[in-house]
């Protein structure tokens, strides 16, 4: 009997979800980081580049997906260019609906082709799974990042401005937390959620040793 493979299993809800918080980009395989860091200073810069890098993950996997047994092995990588192009449609799209959106992602936007989330899902995924799996895991992960990348961009928009959404939350009294709309900023808040998220990781591992003592124990005394 052949070797089962990648391709070979069946799609499922983990195939999806996975992305969301098994396999988050950012706060588990910590990837994309540059963006992340750099334009998530309010909410909207965060789902303008979530938006972005989910249509350019699920078009160029897709895409691979469709050619991976057209390319060959050893022009794979460099095949991957194809990326560029669904980034260049969005850099236009960008421009087109708002041009104070564009300036205030900036470059950000064109260096999704080198995204380390892009280019390792293409290697990693869809040049080795079908269609359908493909773009339901590149959606899944894209999701992920743009949670991620919303998590940031509120925390620090609520305390460096204290406004959500553009939209004033506290008092005129509030001193804003200048420093968190600044570099060291997103440093500070990606920190604390990586923190939160590994205890809860970490509270999840000990629940389940617990549970496999507590069954093992059961075991034991009703064997003897």
């Amino acid at each position: 009997m052949a070797e089962s493979t990648p391709s070979d299993t069946p799609l499922t809800l983990e195939v999806f979800t996975a992305g969301l918080w098994r396999e988050n980009p950012v706060f588990v395989m910590m990837l994309g980081l540059c963006p992340t860091l750099a334009v998530t200073n309010s909410v909207i810069n965060s789902l303008a580049m979530g938006a972005a890098s989910i249509f350019v993950l699920v078009c160029s996997n897709a895409l691979v997906s469709v050619l991976r047994k057209l390319i060959p092995k050893q022009i794979r990588i460099t095949a991957y260019i194809i990326i560029a192009t669904f980034v260049t449609m969005v850099d236009y799209i960008i421009q087109a609906i708002s041009l104070d959106l564009y300036n205030a992602l900036g470059a950000f936007i064109q260096l999704i082709v080198v995204n380390c989330l892009i280019l390792g899902r293409a290697e990693a995924y869809a040049s080795r799974n079908s269609l359908g799996k493909t773009v339901v895991s590149a959606l899944g992960m894209g999701l992920g990042f743009t949670f991620a990348l919303v998590c940031l961009g509120g925390v620090r928009e609520l305390l460096g401005a204290s406004t959500l959404l553009g939209f004033q939350v506290f008092s005129s009294n509030y001193e804003p937390w200048v420093v968190m709309l600044l570099p060291p900023g997103g440093f500070i808040v990606l920190g604390c959620w990586l923190l939160l998220f590994n205890w809860l990781k970490q509270r999840k591992t000990t629940k389940m040793i617990a549970a496999e003592e507590a069954m093992d124990t059961t075991r034991q005394i009703e064997t003897s």
